[in-house]
């Protein structure tokens, strides 16, 4: 008996609630909420003629509306990953190697040959 109420009790522990996106649907569009940050932060910053607040929100809406996401449901998985490390801790590990296997798949300038 006791072993069906532990084994019971894993299975709801790795179970995402209702209204909670997937852990891998919630890694892609936090992916690319993290990109569109450091693309304001970056570059939309610099721009005096730009309200980099307001840019940044657009990003996101059109980031949201890509995915097939509401604000509503981003903010509220994010905050129901926040609170489960676990799990986020291996979103952000995995983000973390695809960026660095992104990294690795451009050339390096340093290693073109410039006497052709």
């Amino acid at each position: 008996m006791f072993v069906i109420i532990v084994l019971a009790s894993c299975g709801k522990k790795d179970k995402i609630p209702p209204g909670i996106l997937e852990p891998d649907k919630m890694q892609a569009v936090l992916w690319d909420v993290i990109r569109a940050d450091a693309f304001t932060t970056g570059f939309i910053k610099k721009d005096s003629a730009k309200n980099a607040t307001a840019e940044n929100v657009a990003l996101q809406q059109k980031i949201f509306s890509i995915h097939h996401v509401s604000k509503e449901d981003f903010y509220k998985s994010y905050d129901y990953y926040k609170s489960n490390t676990v799990i986020m801790k291996d979103m952000i590990d995995t983000m973390l190697k695809r960026a660095e296997r992104d990294r690795n798949k451009q050339p390096a300038i340093n290693n073109l040959r410039t006497d052709l």
